[in-house]
């Protein structure tokens, strides 16, 4: 059974490609996004020229909306507690249990459970800091 997952690519240079992947692993140089409307229209994308791969719960995420990141709640959280700066501004807060410095990504499950994202693969190359949260 093939295991279809909801994404938002978040290229370098700003662009986004909603879709669904049957194939992204972050060891992979390349892989596809299926087109929403018709999973005949398929991209394939370098993960070279990404930014960060968001697992979303829909495709109608709000950028507007605030992120409500309950920091005390990651307390209660098993992992690494992580803030990802990008080179474009944008912040992150959330646990990993897959960051070492060097690596070239890695898994973040986002503090903010009530936003859209599910968990995120953040390149380190596009990240200003990783710092951990004490």
């Amino acid at each position: 059974m093939e295991i279809k997952n909801r994404v938002v690519v978040g290229y370098k240079n700003g662009k986004r490609l909603k879709g669904f992947t049957f194939d992204f692993t972050p060891g992979k140089e390349i892989f596809h996004v299926t087109d929403p409307q018709d999973d005949r229209k398929i991209t394939e994308v370098s993960t070279n020229d990404l930014k960060a791969v968001f697992c979303v719960k829909t495709f109608e995420g709000d950028r507007r909306r605030k992120s409500d990141y309950a920091l005390e709640n990651l307390k209660k959280v098993p992992g690494l507690k992580l803030k990802v700066t990008f080179l474009d501004g944008e912040v992150l807060y959330g646990t990993t249990n897959g960051y070492t410095p060097g690596r070239r990504n890695f898994f973040l499950l986002p503090a903010d459970k009530n936003g859209n994202n599910e968990r995120v693969c953040v390149f380190s190359d596009f990240a200003r800091s990783i710092e951990p949260i004490p």
